[in-house]
């Protein structure tokens, strides 16, 4: 029997929107803890307060003074003295935050990524946390930590703090939001005999070993539960061609290992609401969304031409988005079908070049924009007809979920999130909501844009096709209650 008490839930990122955004986990972690807030559950965040977080701006008290946070060398660094602050907005819309403060590692770094000793900032975190735990009068039932920066915490609760009468009793989650990133160093290449096996004990924050270990090796072995985002995710891990060199841990624990799909917030990503549209529309007054698209034509300058087919890719330039797929057929696309393609996101110089070339070989066709604007992709999901997301993986995808909302069609490759999110078209029964190809060739992918073109030349079928996408339900609401239904299972557990 589940035990409905409320529960206190503690995420722990190295990112957490509204405060510090790198990517899509600073998203998901606050919009989930705010879902699950919403459901009448005490949900709260801990991250670093870097130097991009202004006390001046945001509002924040000092929660935890001079706390000292062992770094287990025994020579001249002992500890690390951090403060701990939390931020003092208290409505609807905002989750208490905790901020982890240190000078020398967070405060004077302007980014959340990308620093030599990015090992010693994340075990700073993950064992901060715990130790502001151990003075804190909030005690959380469960902390949900995520991804490889935060990989240790289950790691310290279940040795250095096995026996602690408090931490002892808490429940810990590990959350896999990207598998590609499993610590400082690319595994691929490390040698068999400096490989982590998880068991050796974690090293002290200055010792070399440190920038070695697999983070998400260990967060997998020493926690309670594994989430990954997507249903089907959960289970392409378990076979080597999606696990990262990690199949093997993940069957060893595939007990444990649990698929919910990620959400989005439906009312920062509403057509009828939205202040990056020019024109609003909402399902029943869809013609508005031409006015939209020849709006975002200008805006790139491409012919203003409301009937010309528009694609867009709003993604990391990257292998595992898919961009070598199109790279193969990107000559014979616009040769031969009279569309167009706008892209935004930055990445690899070999596709940034691709592009260029494509561009300048068809100017009336193809557009990009090689780096991230928050407001934008709200205006390509409301002018563009479809969405071009061919990924190698995708561990479950936002942004073919964010288009769907606006009316966008979804082209994907069945894998991960997408298989979950996106049902294939189907002309004859006129079902489905996107077009769907399997295989990862180029071929398979050609063919499904050409599908998709053939079937906007059908007014009336694309213009159901749309209404079908649009009434899709991907908000966190459902997904939370998931989450909890398993939170409320492990705290009863760790405290029958």
């Amino acid at each position: 029997m589940v035990n409905n008490k409320k529960l206190r839930i503690l995420f722990v990122a190295s990112e957490a929107a509204p405060f510090a955004k790198a990517g899509g986990l600073g998203d998901v972690v606050y919009s989930l803890s705010l879902s699950l807030k919403k459901l009448g559950q005490d949900a709260r965040i801990m991250l670093p307060r870097y130097a991009s977080i202004d006390p001046k701006k945001v509002k924040m008290k000092m929660e935890l003074r001079g706390l000292k946070v062992p770094t287990d060398q025994p020579g001249d660094y002992p500890f690390l003295i951090c403060n701990v602050k939390k931020s003092q907005e208290e409505n609807k819309t905002v989750i208490p935050t905790y901020f982890l403060e240190n000078m020398e590692y967070y405060e004077k770094r302007a980014n959340v990524y990308g620093y030599s000793d990015d090992h010693i900032r994340w075990i700073l975190l993950c064992r901060g946390v715990l130790e502001f735990l151990k003075f804190s009068n909030w005690k959380p039932n469960i902390i949900v930590a995520s991804d490889w920066q935060t990989g240790l915490i289950p790691n310290y609760l279940k040795t250095t703090y096995e026996k602690d009468p408090v931490l002892s009793k808490i429940g810990i989650i590990f959350a896999i939001h990207n598998l590609q990133y499993q610590g400082m160093c690319d595994f691929k290449f490390v040698q068999e005999s400096e490989r982590d096996s998880g068991k050796e004990p974690i090293p002290d924050f200055f010792n070399p070993r440190l920038a070695k270990l697999n983070w998400i090796l260990r967060g997998v072995i020493y926690s309670d539960i594994v989430t990954t985002v997507s249903p089907t995710y959960s289970k392409e891990i378990l076979t080597p061609e999606y696990s990262e060199g990690l199949d093997k841990i993940f069957n060893e624990n595939r007990g444990k290992i649990f698929g919910i799909l990620n959400g989005i917030d439906y009312e920062e990503n509403n057509p009828e609401k939205s202040p990056h549209l020019p024109i609003k529309y909402d399902i029943k007054n869809l013609g508005k969304r031409k006015e939209n698209k020849i709006f975002l034509q200008k805006k790139f300058g491409l012919p203003e031409n409301g009937k010309n087919f528009l694609l867009t890719i709003i993604s990391r330039l990257t292998d595992q988005k898919g961009i070598e797929l199109l790279e193969q057929i990107i000559d014979s696309l616009f040769k031969n079908l009279p569309i167009q393609l706008i892209c935004l996101g930055d990445g690899e110089s070999r596709y940034k070049e691709m592009l260029k070339k494509a561009s300048e070989k068809f100017p009336d066709k193809i557009r990009y924009l090689f780096e991230f604007d928050p407001q934008l992709p709200h205006l390509m999901f409301g002018g563009a007809d479809a969405l071009l997301m061919p990924s190698k993986f995708e561990p479950c995808g936002i942004t073919q979920i964010q288009a769907m909302r606006y009316g966008c069609v979804p082209i994907v490759r069945k894998t991960g999130g997408l298989s979950d999110t996106v049902q294939d078209f189907n002309p004859l029964k006129n079902e489905g909501d996107g077009f769907v190809f399997v295989n990862y060739e180029p071929l398979d992918l050609l063919i499904a844009i050409a599908r998709a073109y053939t079937c906007y030349n059908f007014t009336a079928q694309w213009k159901q096709l749309i209404k079908r996408v649009m009434k899709k339900d991907f908000s966190w609401k459902k997904s939370a209650k998931e989450y909890l239904a398993i939170f409320q299972q492990l705290s009863q557990k760790k405290n029958p």
